[in-house]
């Protein structure tokens, strides 16, 4: 997805500005964005319908410029596969990357209310991909298992 693209310092800092803004509205609307009981099901993206020990059964989407963030702060030699339909960076319940974690990661909440965290979503996407289009990136939004084994692979 992102192989072939040198890191590009303005690219991750129009990344960390986005990741930013993100982290305000969820703070700033802490009533709509719900709040985490760190149970760690959320990183199950193809379990099935909630329940006790079970995932939510959603996906989650990233974009090139979310994974060369990742990649430059982890080094591109630690970007994980992911085999299963666990995220590769939940260990023992808990993120292991939660200062680089992902937009979806950053919006969603299993107690949040859907409609904000899709407008928020929506939002996110258009940032995302106006950094493409200015750094002439191809834009692919993809399944993070995809986007991590292609990457890792």
């Amino acid at each position: 997805m992102v192989a072939g693209y040198q890191v590009n310092h303005q690219l991750l800092k129009r990344a960390v500005e986005i990741y930013n803004w993100l982290d305000l509205q969820v703070r700033n609307n802490s009533e709509l964005a719900g709040k985490c009981n760190v149970c760690g099901k959320c990183c199950d993206f193809d379990g099935p319908a909630p329940g006790p020990e079970q995932g939510f059964g959603h996906r989650l989407f990233v974009t090139p410029p979310e994974l060369m963030y990742l990649a430059a702060n982890l080094g591109t030699e630690n970007v994980k596969a992911m085999p299963t339909s666990r995220c590769p960076y939940n260990i023992g319940g808990k993120c292991t990357v939660y200062k680089y974690r992902f937009a979806g990661c950053r919006i969603f909440c299993c107690r949040a209310d859907t409609d904000f965290q899709s407008r928020l979503s929506e939002s996110a996407l258009k940032k995302f991909k106006s950094i493409c289009t200015e750094f002439r990136i191809p834009y692919r939004y993809s399944d993070l298992a995809t986007a991590l084994n292609r990457f890792a692979g």
